[in-house]
C-alpha cells in the first residue's frame, strides 16, 4: 500500500473584517503586485471565509489562516493563530463621552 504524502497547506496572514456569523470570520488578505506594463505597485486584497471554532476572533484582529478541506460551500480555511488582538473599543468610546462632557462643562463655565 502506498501512502500519500500530506500536501503542504497554504498559510496566509490577514485582518478580520467581519465576525457576524457563527463560528465563521471573514479575513481580508492583502498582497502587493506590480503592474506588468506601468510597473506601479498595486495593493490587491482578497476576502476568505475561515472557520473559527471558539468565536475568539473580533473585527480588527490579525490572524493566520490555513487551507483545509471544504467545510461548506465557501469556507475552505480555518483560523490557526491570532497574531494580534485588537484592543477593546468600549473604553475608548467611554473616554470620548467623558471628554465631550468636560468640554461642555468648560464652555458653560467660560460663558
Amino acid at each position: 500500500m502506498i501512502k500519500k504524502n500530506n500536501p503542504i497547506k497554504r498559510k496566509l496572514e490577514g485582518m478580520v473584517v467581519s465576525d457576524k456569523m457563527q463560528k465563521t470570520v471573514v479575513v481580508k488578505v492583502e498582497r502587493f503586485k506590480r503592474h506588468p506594463f506601468y510597473h506601479k505597485v498595486m495593493r490587491i486584497s482578497k476576502r476568505f471565509k475561515a472557520h473559527d471554532e471558539n468565536n475568539e476572533c473580533k473585527v480588527g484582529d490579525i490572524v493566520i489562516i490555513e487551507q483545509t478541506k471544504p467545510l461548506s460551500k465557501e469556507k475552505k480555511w480555518k483560523v490557526i493563530q491570532i497574531v494580534k488582538k485588537v484592543q477593546k473599543e468600549e473604553s475608548e468610546e467611554g473616554d470620548k463621552e467623558i471628554s465631550l462632557e468636560q468640554e461642555s462643562i468648560n464652555s458653560d463655565l467660560n460663558q
